[in-house]
């Protein structure tokens, strides 16, 4: 995303925030809420835009351009200004916090003159929250739980998408210099983990020096923080570090594995090297008496010297990966072209920022077999679904399907599950979507028990093929439900219902660590996009990360598998009764 469409986004929303707080229109903030989605999902940089260009993009209407034009000239909006000056920065403060909303945070001012974050952990543990309406234990921990996210936050980690925009912009430009034979990132996020705290770059040359020069010199450096023959430390113009460092070409394949981590992992090849005599380093991997080189150039050399396979990079965690490796059982794990199609989009008919033929088109071109449709239901606050509009945009996505000889086109919804567990339309209605994906999307604070059954009634309805984003978690905003998820991978299992790994990277849901637990009750999985325009559809590559993180093979992802056997997985279901 362009630098000036993220900071006019986090403006809109700040501004729909303040009108919450104010006690506002609530149509108005949620237009502010919508422009700054699509402001943030627009493809050209706002920068470049006149107010004219603006409202062009969708939900940008002539007073919201007017404030974008004005804060890109001024650097602020007088509105914003006056409406900021009318709320303690106290209060502000307050609705940073994940789980805690504008409403609460300003009864919390009111009630008990409470303006910052450590002024609300003493009334917590004073227990003074209780006494207000609305207020309790329960509420207590949601409020702490969401300082703990926000203070987690604050530890300099960013999302997996904005690291690898940074690290990828970093690699093409060193790769592009004279003597440059190799250069990747390493790391976390080689690994794909959802949050990187820092970015490893390493580049095979003979030479170091232009290559760190370089790296000082590039335009989103604000800081050199150390700088050396061997490695060097940057600080981008958003905060995050780079560490670069320079490797002989010939050690490349040594320093890529070290470098690429886990410590944990490491740890365990090096104890392979110790048994088998041999010293494994950065530098390569040494006979441990005579020192002698043994192999260093590639990762497969490394390995294949320790008796292993190559182990791919997501699964370098000690989670068993070096014990599979030595008996031969590492997985094929899924790539991302073997996904077939997205089986979650939405368009503008809800609360998407584009047209069902721009979603149709951008997914065609990504070369999908097949693509999904799946807009909001009814019941999902503020969206207008109505059987009529479902009914025409069937219509319509038939008619495209024929257009698109290339690519099937699904027609599917996304259910909300309500709090009993039920979801929007009736049986006979349902049966006629090629596609239903449940979510939840409100009443998270249930109990653990109601919120368990309400998820596995979700898997019980024969019309639900895949419950999506299955914890709703946000990260670094949202904690996820506290619910039984064993229970709820069990019945996954047992009525053949497939479990979302959603690959947007602020929810990346499910997480690894609950991929692997579902996969050993023998669920089955779907990596999509839950794209609201087309910039969002390349995210499928931080769910494939994660579904490799979760040691899953293109077996266990529904849709990599041809349309035939897509269909028949999404009818079986259909014969469980209501």
């Amino acid at each position: 995303m362009p630098r000036a469409n993220e900071e006019v986004e986090a403006l809109l929303q700040e501004y729909a925030d303040l009108i919450a707080i104010t006690g506002g229109d609530a149509f108005k903030a949620r237009a502010y809420e919508k422009a700054a989605r699509a402001i943030g999902g627009h493809h050209a940089d706002v920068s470049t835009l006149d107010a004219k260009g603006l409202k062009d993009i969708p939900n940008v209407g002539r007073s919201i351009a007017e404030k974008v034009v004005e804060y890109l000239r001024s650097g602020q909006v007088s509105t914003i200004e006056e409406t900021r000056a009318s709320i303690p920065a106290g209060v502000r403060e307050l609705i940073t916090i994940p789980t805690l909303g504008p409403k609460k945070a300003m009864v919390l001012h009111e009630e008990l003159g409470i303006t910052s974050v450590d002024q609300l952990l003493e009334a917590i543990h004073a227990e003074r929250l209780r006494d207000l309406k609305g207020f309790g234990e329960k509420t207590e921990a949601n409020i702490l739980h969401g300082i703990a996210l926000m203070q987690k936050a604050g530890e300099g980690r960013i999302l997996i998408s904005a690291a690898m925009d940074v690290a990828e912009q970093i690699v093409a430009e060193l790769s592009a210099l004279p003597g440059c034979a190799r250069c990747a990132y390493a790391g976390s996020l080689r690994r794909m983990k959802e949050t990187i705290g820092d970015i490893d770059v390493l580049v095979a040359a003979e030479q170091s020096a232009p290559f760190m020069e370089a790296l000082g010199a590039l335009p989103h450096t604000a800081e050199v923080i150390a700088h050396g023959e061997k490695k060097t430390s940057i600080r981008t113009t958003k905060g995050l570090q780079v560490d670069l460092r320079v490797l002989p070409p010939a050690s490349w394949g040594a320093g890529l594995q070290y470098f690429t981590g886990s410590k944990a992992h490491n740890i365990r090849t090096r104890e392979i090297a110790v048994r088998h005599k041999l010293k494994l380093s950065e530098y390569g991997l040494f006979d441990a008496e005579s020192g002698d080189m043994i192999t260093s150039e590639t990762e497969e050399d490394i390995y294949a010297r320790l008796g292993l396979p190559w182990i791919p990079p997501t699964l370098r965690e000690d989670r068993g990966e070096i014990a599979a490796g030595l008996k031969g059982e590492v997985p094929e794990l899924v790539q991302e072209e073997d996904i077939r199609g997205d089986l979650h989009t939405h368009t503008d008919l809800t609360d998407g920022l584009a047209p069902l033929e721009d979603m149709v088109a951008a997914a065609a071109a990504r070369g999908y077999a097949y693509c999904a449709i799946t807009d909001h239901a009814p019941n999902l606050y503020m969206q207008r679904m109505t059987d009529e509009k479902m009914l025409a945009q069937r219509e319509r996505v038939r008619e495209l399907d024929r257009e698109h000889r290339g690519m099937r086109l699904l027609h599917g919804t996304e259910l909300n599950i309500d709090p009993d567990g039920e979801v929007d339309w009736p049986p006979e209605f349902l049966a006629e979507f090629d596609l239903c994906v449940a979510s939840v999307h409100s009443h998270f604070n249930q109990s653990r028990q109601a919120l368990t059954r309400r998820l596995v009634r979700a898997c019980e309805n024969p019309y639900v093929a895949v419950i999506g984003h299955p914890t709703t978690r946000r990260i670094g905003k949202r904690p996820g439900l506290d619910a039984d998820f064993d229970a709820v991978f069990e019945a996954c299992a047992a009525t053949g219902t497939a479990l979302e790994i959603n690959a947007h990277p602020e929810r990346l849901d499910l997480r690894d660590e609950d991929v692997l637990r579902a996969k050993r009750y023998g669920v089955k999985f779907a990596v999509n996009s839950d794209a609201h325009s087309v910039t969002h559809l390349p995210y499928m590559r931080y769910g494939v990360g994660t579904a490799q993180r979760g040691w899953l093979t293109k077996d266990d992802v529904i849709n990599t598998w041809p349309l035939t056997r897509l269909r028949s997985f999404l009818r079986k279901g259909r014969s469980r009764p209501v």
